[in-house]
């Protein structure tokens, strides 16, 4: 179950963000989950971010700063994602930067010992992409950890678009590399409809430069007893107005 409590006021500038409840130590008892963080005033942006767990049963307090414990709009998702019909604690925060990234973190705290299942830092920072323009309006995306390519079709860029980058007879004026940026969503779906969820994650896929968006890179994260692992990965792209 989920529930917003936002900025109730703790004392000293601290604030509780958001709250939810329900069994994330697996005692059968609801337990009481919640962020915290200091309001900047004026501003939507909070600082020292806190994951607090109180145990419905014993009244026992955890508390776990988060390494990126800054940003904007902090969430929080209860829901078993490794099957072990305990809920784990999903947390997403907005960086605020002009790339929208994200940062994300999952924890489970089952017989209240917490574990950190996810780190988004360790996602991007395993999974790198290689991007190139090539000849006759493609744009080819390689997942350099898993070696799998993706081929874009891009006319539907437009034609002055295309006629910036492309000689007539469709070969590139010179090379271009784009890039693929870090996690920028990620979402908690049960895709099974097993009430154990999935993670999707999104990636914006760039050319020539930020705002020159062709599209996402789209990945299904799934619990395979021991960590999450790349189940599947596809590519969408943008598509144009009738």
């Amino acid at each position: 179950m989920y529930k917003g409590n936002r900025f109730s006021q703790l004392g000293n500038n601290i604030n509780i963000i958001t709250s939810a409840t329900g069994d994330v130590n697996g005692d059968n008892a609801l337990d009481y989950v919640f962020l915290t963080g200091i309001k900047t005033p004026n501003s939507g942006f909070i600082r020292d971010i806190t994951l607090n767990i109180k145990d419905g049963k014993t009244g026992l307090m955890q508390s776990i700063k988060l390494s990126s414990d800054e940003g904007y709009g902090p969430t929080l998702f209860l829901g078993d994602f490794t099957g072990d019909r305990i809920k784990d604690i999903f947390i997403s925060i907005a960086s605020g930067g002009s790339g929208g990234t994200m940062f994300h973190y999952l924890f489970s705290d089952e017989n209240n010992n917490i574990k950190l299942i996810f780190d988004y830092e360790d996602y991007n920072n395993k999974y790198n992409y290689k991007e190139e323009f090539r000849n006759y309006y493609q744009v080819m995306v390689k997942n350099l950890e898993l070696g799998t390519r993706f081929i874009l079709d891009i006319t539907y860029k437009g034609i002055d678009y295309l006629n910036e980058i492309y000689k007539p007879n469709g070969e590139l004026k010179e090379p271009i590399n784009g890039w693929v940026d870090p996690l920028s969503g990620l979402y908690p779906i049960d895709f099974d409809g097993n009430g154990i969820y999935e993670l999707l994650g999104y990636q914006s896929i760039s050319g020539r430069y930020h705002a020159d968006s062709l599209g996402y890179v789209q990945s299904v994260l799934k619990w395979n007893g021991k960590k999450f692992y790349l189940m599947d990965q596809y590519i969408a792209i943008f598509g144009t107005s009738p």
